[in-house]
């Protein structure tokens, strides 16, 4: 059984030994490094070969990249490498790991050349100064063989039982029973589009009511698809804790289903989540799991293979066995597995973990994106960022004396930029390119800094420069997709900011969709299709798929509450009269109920009047920054049979992605159309909007706010047994343009 596997795989998985050791960076951006490479092209005479294709054999293993540079005349391969700041800093392993991978190259050149020997090099360029430093190694035929065969050795008893497992994958995949004795109702037309769609690589966009099973109605589909368009990996993706969860549990569903199910699932979580040592850099010197990480990791690694899942409690208690990381566990762990489950930023992101291993290991990736209408905004901020003037004080305030006099720097650049824009609100007409070039300055000296004292954890000095390398980055493709401004609170100028502010994502989204073989995304509330399809980059032959709801109006009653108005200017004279409809409608029926709000004050204020109102009924309120131990405190009210108001703000944990059928929940007040606040960001956004699409009104407020209002009124119903009620505060839930974007299925009353 041949196993096919990329140079640079076989050489991390054979090659890398030692301490996890992460201080020397920040490494080039991917835009860096593809400039740097082609600079080195550029440099060398007109018989060097770029990105020689090039491919072996060792037993039932093949191995295959492309070399970065191939001398014919002078019989010379070379391996590029860019990099940031002093080359004598980089570990050990590092060098090691970037020879193991040169020395590869050399062998398949020289085997397919017949050669005798060749120069092998490894050339590192610093991107800061475009200099090279080249380490060349003169070696015969013999020993490259000899290297390649050691490496491929050490590689082929996991590439065999990696091939294994990949025929048993895709032969079960090929007969995978469906979880549940039939499809719920819109399931089923949900499922074959998946189906379809992944057979013919295409993209989807698929507007599914909330109740009918999304979850496994999409990932049971594109498993079955996997085996007939050989797609290597699922990466599901979504926008919550929550969603990662049902992801986990349809998975565990397809196992129970179809016992032996060979199906490997990793749950990636955020770093700071995973870490267990928060107070400790990221190398061996400071943090004892990241002593000799790669020494311990084979072990770990062999003994994921015995576990049903690789969930976030299951990495955990293995990395604490043997003693390794278990964030980077999990990156390692996501090598291997069959679906990913993570959240959009392992996809979409400018470092996304996901797409940069897909790209490297050439992988064919089908993407599932739940709860899809989230994406347009969270795309925004992936590629926005801030510059903060009150954090650059503080950090000058502390810092060590080299750093403080490069930040001196960037503090008179800021200084200069302020008083030119004296207004508490400005859009700017470019970048500042002065403050730029200062802070890029500023990041090499502290990446100087940080190398000098490798064992030195600062976090806010970190923070920062993490922060303005990703505004430099950001700005290096500013364009009329964002906006640049400068905006100041009452309390000063060190409570400045300048922000960079992404308005289109689609640019920066449609390479990622093109890269997946296929890519589904899913959503209740997609509508209009047109908004998402440029908002997101969609390919033009998207398809689109409408599920038709499958609960009729007899069971949702929604009313529309249109003599009370929740504009801020009416919210104090609307609380008595949203007050007395709750209580009615809590008369009527008792029983558990979600009230919506469009802020927590507002919630609040409500909150207190009812309380005060009817001392008698249970109530219990999110608030801000709740963790997820308490959001689940707040679900957990929610029991069957009973009663009680919960109070939530639109938009927020509770308004989406949550499952409480039956009596569990019977009604919703939605006091607000949870359009975005107006203020001069937002229209900033709405007059960009405006001028490249046409529509700047309703892409920046109407279509974002009345999502939120469809999704919190799809708690409700839930099951074709469910029923319960739906009260829409506002007198502006009566306009037309309004009622186009509620779901067609609703019977509205008054």
């Amino acid at each position: 059984m041949q196993y096919t596997v990329a140079v640079r795989a076989l050489c991390e998985f054979t090659a890398k030994a030692g301490d996890l050791d992460l201080r020397f960076t920040p490494s080039p951006t991917a835009q860096e490094g593809q400039e740097g490479h082609a600079l080195v092209a550029a440099r060398r005479g007109p018989g060097w070969q770029r990105e020689r294709a090039v491919s072996g054999t060792f037993e039932t293993l093949t191995v295959r990249g492309r070399a970065d540079g191939w001398d014919a005349v002078n019989r010379r391969l070379e391996e590029i490498k860019t990099h940031r700041g002093r080359l004598e800093r980089q570990p050990q392993n590092h060098r090691a790991l970037h020879w193991a991978q040169a020395l590869v190259y050399g062998w398949l050149v020289c085997d397919e050349e017949q050669l005798d020997e060749l120069d092998v090099a490894l050339v590192y360029l610093d991107v800061a100064t475009q200099r090279e430093t080249v380490l060349t190694r003169r070696c015969s035929a013999a020993q490259l063989k000899e290297h390649f065969e050691q490496r491929c050795r050490a590689f082929l008893a996991w590439a065999m039982q990696e091939a294994a497992h990949r025929a048993a994958r895709d032969a079960a995949l090929e007969t995978l029973a469906f979880p549940h004795a039939e499809f719920r109702s819109g399931q089923r037309s949900l499922a074959e589009a998946v189906y379809k769609v992944a057979r013919a690589g295409r993209c989807l966009l698929a507007q599914a009511p909330t109740g009918i099973g999304k979850t496994v109605g999409t990932l049971f589909p594109l498993l079955r698809a996997m085996p007939g368009r050989q797609v290597d990996r699922v990466f599901a993706l979504t926008a919550k804790t929550s969603g990662r969860a049902l992801v986990l549990e349809a998975a565990e569903r397809l196992r129970a289903a179809n016992p032996g199910l060979p199906l490997r699932t990793v749950e990636l979580v955020a770093r700071d989540k995973a870490c267990e040592h928060p107070d400790k850099a990221c190398h061996g010197e400071s943090c004892p799991l990241a002593k000799g990480f790669y020494d311990r990791l084979p072990a770990a690694r062999e003994a994921a293979l015995a576990l049903p899942r690789w969930d976030r409690d299951a990495v955990r208690t293995l990395a604490a066995e043997h003693a390794v990381c278990p964030y980077y566990l999990t990156q390692e762990l996501a090598r291997w597995a069959d679906v990913a489950v993570g959240d959009y930023n392992h996809v979409f992101d400018p470092y996304a973990m996901l797409h940069a291993l897909a790209q490297s290991q050439g992988w064919r990736v089908g993407v599932l994106v739940d709860e899809a209408h989230n994406l347009v905004d969270r795309a925004r901020a992936m590629y926005s960022a801030a510059f903060d003037g009150a954090a650059l004080k503080a950090l000058r305030a502390q810092a060590p004396a080299p750093v403080r006099r490069a930040l001196g720097r960037v503090q008179r650049q800021w200084n200069a930029l302020q008083d030119e824009h004296a207004a508490d609100y400005q859009l700017l007409p470019a970048l500042p390119e002065a403050l730029l070039q200062a802070l890029q300055q500023t990041t090499s000296v502290i990446a100087e800094h940080q190398a000098e004292h490798p064992a030195a954890v600062d976090a806010a000095l970190q923070t920062f420069h993490l922060e303005a390398l990703h505004f430099l980055r950001l700005a290096e493709s500013f364009g009329p997709h964002s906006l640049v401004d400068l905006t100041r609170s009452a309390q000063g100028m060190g409570r400045a900011q300048l922000h960079l502010r992404n308005v289109v994502p689609a640019g920066f989204l449609a390479p990622r969709f093109a890269a997946a073989h296929s890519t589904t995304l899913y959503s209740a509330t997609l509508q209009p299709q047109a908004y998402h399809r440029e908002m997101l980059g969609l390919p033009a032959n998207t398809a689109w798929l409408d599920v038709a709801s499958p609960f009729d109006a007899t069971q949702l009653a929604v009313h529309v509450a249109g003599d009370i108005s929740t504009r801020w200017q009416h919210r104090a004279a609307s609380c008595g009269r949203i007050v007395a409809l709750i209580g009615r409608q809590y008369a009527e029926r008792p029983g558990h109920y979600l009230a919506f709000f469009s802020s927590f004050d507002y919630l609040d204020q409500v909150a207190d009047a009812f309380a005060a109102a009817h001392p008698g009924v249970p109530l219990w309120r999110q608030h801000r920054g709740m963790r997820e131990a308490e959001q689940a405190a707040f679900l957990e009210r929610f029991v069957p049979g009973g009663r009680g108001i919960g109070f939530a703000v639109l938009g927020g944990a509770f308004a989406e992605g949550i499952d409480l059928p039956g009596d569990r929940l019977v009604g919703a007040f939605i006091a607000t159309l949870g359009l975005p606040q107006v203020n001069p960001v937002n229209e900033q956004m709405r007059e960009r909007l405006q001028q490249l699409c046409g529509r700047g009104f309703d892409y920046t407020y109407l279509y974002p706010g009345l999502q939120k209002v469809v999704q919190a009124a799809g708690r409700v119903i839930r099951t074709p047994e469910d029923r319960g009620v739906v009260h829409l505060v506002d007198d502006r839930f009566h306009r037309r343009d309004v009622r186009a974007l509620l779901p067609d299925w609703w019977r509205i009353g008054v």
